[in-house]
């Protein structure tokens, strides 16, 4: 890992916050004549970026903004990378299509939260993206309706430093984000917020916290619990950082929410999420299908399988519930790690946000 900066760290912007504030530029260029420089987007959690054109090129029917990506401190691979939105205007009632350009990769195989023959542009994204061609559409008289042509120069060979080629993402990078902010990547400063948030819960007397890997499970968490803002541990990958110090400082109840896919790694055993650290076992949860009664198609699909999604359908498709069988086995990882001291709960969640597993108290 490269050497944290000293100080406080940096944030930065995401792919998808940066082709969001392209397109809107350009698409504003093409109706006004004129590329709104710097130019500002509203992001999902309320931040409003300003960033500035690298890129402007004007021509009829479509234009073209650039910006270059920065992300902060993270040691992100597409840090300074040339992010550009070609808009093209389309006939009244097309709505919004969206294209791979170069160094965009395209998505080949299911189990992604995009299907196969789309760019590999994500939901977010592209939400983002409607909403300021909306915007633009509203203020300069326009009917909303474009083509967005996203291109990364360079996306290719930088995609080979990802796990998109595993991921049967082929051609270039992906299009990514879920809340258009990028926060520094630090093993020991995530783990110090989590202990942190820890202590503030047992300071505040707060008898039941939710340990989550991501804002999806989060939100499946709160609309169970509608816990406090304070019981809200943002996990990330870091489950081993999270039980061990909950083991020395326990907390009454516990509930641990993530990704099917993360949380057949926890599953395993294994204590760091990260998809660059961990894999999914496919054997293993083949022989967990097995024991469900899964058909012998099924089996071979599992074993086969791109990705943990993927497994998911499958096991879904035939009635099997393997998310509680994950979840479960999650489950006793987590209170063998924590030794007694704290009672475990552990939610599985789709791609949606959908609890697709439960193991309770």
């Amino acid at each position: 890992m490269p050497k944290k900066p000293r100080g406080p760290l940096r944030q930065g912007w995401t792919t998808g916050a940066c082709a969001a504030a392209a397109a809107k530029a350009a698409y504003a260029a093409l109706l006004t004549g004129e590329f709104p420089d710097p130019v500002e987007i509203l992001l999902p959690k309320g931040d409003r970026p300003r960033f500035a054109l690298a890129r402007k090129e004007l021509a009829p029917g479509h234009a073209t903004a650039g910006i270059v990506k920065d992300a902060g401190d993270d040691p992100d691979v597409t840090h300074g990378a040339l992010i550009l939105s070609t808009v093209r205007l389309l006939d009244a009632g097309r709505g919004i299509v969206f294209r791979a350009g170069d160094g965009v990769g395209m998505v080949t195989k299911p189990g992604l939260p995009i299907p196969p023959g789309e760019p590999a542009i994500n939901p977010v994204p592209r939400q983002i993206m409607a909403g300021v061609i909306a915007e633009v559409a509203a203020a300069h008289g326009g009917t909303g309706d474009v083509e967005i042509t996203i291109s990364v120069p360079g996306g290719a060979e930088l995609a080979r430093k990802t796990w998109n080629p595993r991921l049967g993402i082929v051609g270039g990078l992906s299009i990514l984000g879920t809340t258009g902010v990028v926060h520094p990547y630090s093993c020991s400063a995530w783990i110090a917020s989590i202990h942190q948030g820890i202590d503030v819960c047992r300071a505040n007397g707060v008898d039941h916290a939710a340990a989550c890997t991501g804002s999806t499970s989060e939100a499946a968490v709160q609309r169970l619990y509608h816990l406090p803002n304070v019981a809200l541990i943002d996990m990330g990958d870091f489950a081993g950082g999270t039980l061990k110090y909950l083991r020395r400082h326990p907390i009454g109840r516990l509930t641990i929410a993530g990704g099917f896919g993360k949380l057949c790694k926890l599953a395993d055993g294994a204590m760091d999420l990260h998809s660059g650290r961990s894999e999914i076992d496919r054997e293993r949860l083949a022989e967990r299908l097995q024991r469900l009664g899964a058909s012998p198609n099924a089996l071979t699909l599992t074993r086969a399988a791109n990705t943990a999604g993927e497994i998911l359908a499958l096991s879904q498709s035939e009635g099997l519930p393997l998310g509680d069988l994950i979840a479960g086995d999650a489950r006793a990882e987590a209170l063998a790690m924590l030794d007694g001291g704290t009672a475990v709960e552990v939610i599985v969640v789709d791609r949606n946000g959908a609890i697709v597993g439960r193991a309770g108290f």
